[in-house]
């Protein structure tokens, strides 16, 4: 599950990270008064207006904005809030943002220059274990740094028997170049936030830039915090954080009926049970000539109720030409399933695009007979090549 920038601000503060305050605001009116709060706590008039939205890039769309006064405020809050943000990451539809972050400004002048480094922690699934990467090249994407400079890329594995050691957290520090205050300033930083990644149960730890201010100070400029879904009933804080907003919405409706839903551009719905089948029926749908337009895992019990969620789910999308349903009756029995399908039909009523039935495994012949017999405009098969034919034929 993603979560906001400050939101991720939030979990790394309670577990000792320093990061860039802030106050979160809906409306212009709130981003003056946040404004005026971070006068009184940092003497300073500058603040920096950040959009809060479920993507990163959101500086190279126009969505981080400096301001050094309250009328600027005013007026960056006014551009920022309810803009359609583009960023690499949202794809080119955007996402509508709907709240700002109002930061303190950290770039401040000192004794000595501030440096960006990026940082994140994550798991290595080849290694087996969490991995913290590091690079003195903060602020830009990391994958361009990974393409031009790999050299500048650090890794530094973590023993899930023992845990973060202090040597470890110190390499870190001294790969990033830094010495003096900054050296245990960022000992203490990598410490921190290996210890919330560790306790939150997280998939991922972002934090582009880690910042060494112009006193020596290591903070969290950005957070990008991906939480563990399975791991969130342990949670309940964390889950309360979901921002359905930031989520499409036919995605929200699968999930409220325990369907594994992504939308995708192609026009042949899917309607699989098992994600490793989901993605063998999206390629044989790409050999018959189509493009999937989701994918859909409806679980090991799908049932009539089940199948008509996921019927009135596909159906949302305007682009899908053709249905593909394609079950293994393992656990399940293939006729059950052919009777939701005759039956959610039934309910739905007219359903304008051909549907395609794949039932293979236990009672796979009555299933067909099913389908053949109820009258409905679907078509059976029980070979995968028959029904990558049928899709080549009503795709025609």
């Amino acid at each position: 599950m993603n979560i906001h920038e400050y939101q991720g601000k939030q979990i790394l503060k309670s577990f000792g990270v320093a990061i860039q305050e802030g106050i979160v605001a809906d409306t212009v009116d709130q981003a003056v008064e946040a404004a005026k709060q971070m006068k009184t706590d940092f003497n300073s008039d500058w603040v920096v207006i950040k959009a809060q939205i479920h993507a990163g890039g959101r500086g190279k769309g126009g969505g981080v904005k400096l301001a050094k006064n309250l009328d600027e405020v005013k007026q960056r809050a006014t551009d920022i809030l309810g803009m359609q943000l583009v960023t690499p990451q949202t794809g080119p539809e955007g996402k509508k943002v709907n709240k700002v972050l109002v930061a303190q400004d950290v770039y401040y002048p000192g004794p000595s220059e501030t440096k960006e480094f990026y940082m994140s922690v994550l798991l290595d699934r080849a290694a087996g274990r969490n991995i913290i990467m590091y690079s003195t090249e903060g602020g830009m994407d990391i994958e361009e740094v990974a393409e031009h400079t790999p050299h500048l890329i650090f890794k530094e594995e973590v023993d899930p028997k023992v845990g973060l050691q202090g040597f470890q957290a110190r390499k870190i520090a001294f790969n990033l170049g830094l010495s003096g205050a900054a050296h245990k300033e960022m000992v203490k930083f990598v410490t921190a936030l290996y210890k919330a990644y560790d306790q939150t149960d997280s998939s991922m730890f972002e934090i582009n830039p880690v910042l060494k201010t112009s006193d020596d100070k290591i903070i969290a400029v950005d957070a990008k915090v991906n939480l563990d879904e399975n791991a969130l009933y342990r949670h309940a804080d964390y889950a309360a954080m979901r921002d359905i907003t930031e989520e499409d919405p036919t995605e929200v409706e699968a999930g409220k009926s325990n369907l594994n839903y992504v939308k995708l551009d192609g026009n042949v719905g899917c309607m699989v049970n098992g994600a490793g089948l989901a993605m063998a029926t999206m390629d044989i749908i790409k050999i018959a000539g189509g493009e999937p337009a989701n994918f859909l895992d409806v679980g090991g019990t799908a049932n009539a109720t089940t199948v008509k969620a996921a019927f009135n789910i596909i159906l949302q999308d305007p682009n899908v030409k053709a249905i593909l349903i394609n079950i293994f009756g393992g656990i399940v029995r293939c006729d059950r399933v052919a009777q939701g399908v005759i039956d959610a039909y039934k309910e739905i009523g007219d359903i304008r695009v051909p549907i395609i039935v794949r039932l293979q495994g236990t009672n796979a012949e009555e299933a067909k007979k099913l389908i053949d017999e109820s009258g409905l405009k679907v078509y059976s098969a029980i070979l995968l090549k028959e029904a990558a034919d049928l899709v080549s034929e009503v795709l025609a």
